[in-house]
């Protein structure tokens, strides 16, 4: 398995940050949702003509890609749609000059399922847009949230989808949050379209969901990584930190690389690699040097 986080984790950082912290924490890709004050992926500096080819090599020389464009193309709302399939239409033009496979699109801006949301639009515009990917080498994942987080629903959704071009990225935290799934019940409904994963941790506080860092809420992102690696699972597992919605939680150097380090133990784990527990009462790790896109990093004593 791979791994990589998203840009929406760190709204304030240039492209050059990114991709130093990327490559500084050892991840194999960046997940581009916006850089600085740019959310439309065609717009930004580092992907227009004149430096696109500059970023390609400067990513291969690190050894890191960009694998997915995640669009905010909603295709569940009326009125707008042909806004949002002008931009997932662009999204797979980068996407194919960039040489990333995949391109995000959603049902609705909000993660929970709320009202309104047209499915059979959805079914009718997503399957324009994989037409239109037809031949690019780049798939369009249709993320599991809004009322296809139920993926009983997402399953009955892409059973006709073309493999070549669709696919299901996989937010493990809507299934389990806003439908009480288990990563086994949600990967026996729709595995076989998983192409990517999203992972956030959070937990319920006095009725309120709140967004946590990696191990410090009750998301089963082990179980999930578990049911990937048993199934062969060669893709991304990408954090999906939402500081550009959420300005008060804590800040994308710090939860980068704890999302890294937690990452590799996770991984460890899977293999038997393993060296110890992993110590979270007291927080995981403490952090030294800080700057914002390079940290070093101390395991605390358990």
């Amino acid at each position: 398995m791979k791994t990589a986080f998203s840009t929406l984790g760190c709204p304030g950082w240039s492209w050059d940050e990114i991709f130093a912290t990327a490559k500084d924490l050892g991840l194999d890709g960046i997940e581009v949702r916006g850089v600085e004050n740019e959310m439309f992926a065609p717009s930004i500096r580092a992907f227009n003509e004149k430096h696109l080819d500059e970023t390609r090599a400067r990513l291969e020389k690190a050894g890191m890609e960009i694998p997915m464009l995640t669009s905010g193309a909603c295709l569940g709302l009326s009125g707008d749609s042909g806004r949002y399939m002008d931009e997932a239409k662009a999204y797979i033009d980068l996407a194919k000059k960039l040489g990333t496979p995949y391109v995000r699109v959603i049902i609705t801006p909000n993660a929970a399922p709320m009202e309104g949301e047209n499915i059979l639009q959805v079914k009718r515009l997503y399957t324009e847009l994989c037409a239109y990917a037809k031949g690019t080498g780049v798939a369009v994942l249709l993320e599991t949230s809004g009322e296809l987080a139920d993926s009983s629903k997402m399953r009955e959704f892409m059973r006709d989808v073309d493999l070549e071009t669709g696919g299901v990225l996989w937010d493990l935290h809507h299934p389990y949050r806003f439908f009480g799934e288990s990563p086994a019940k949600t990967w026996e409904n729709i595995g076989e379209w998983v192409r990517y994963l999203h992972v956030k941790d959070s937990a319920m506080q006095d009725g309120k969901l709140v967004y946590r860092m990696m191990g410090y809420g009750d998301v089963p992102v082990f179980d999930a990584l578990k049911i990937l690696s048993d199934h062969g699972y060669q893709g991304y597992v990408s954090l999906e930190w939402l500081k550009r919605w959420c300005p008060d939680l804590q800040e994308p150097g710090i939860v980068f690389a704890h999302y890294a380090s937690y990452m590799g133990y996770l991984k460890n784990q899977l293999t038997g690699d393993a060296k110890g527990p992993l110590a979270f009462a007291n927080g995981p790790f403490s952090f030294s040097g800080y700057h914002p896109y390079r940290l070093s990093i101390r395991m605390s004593s358990p």
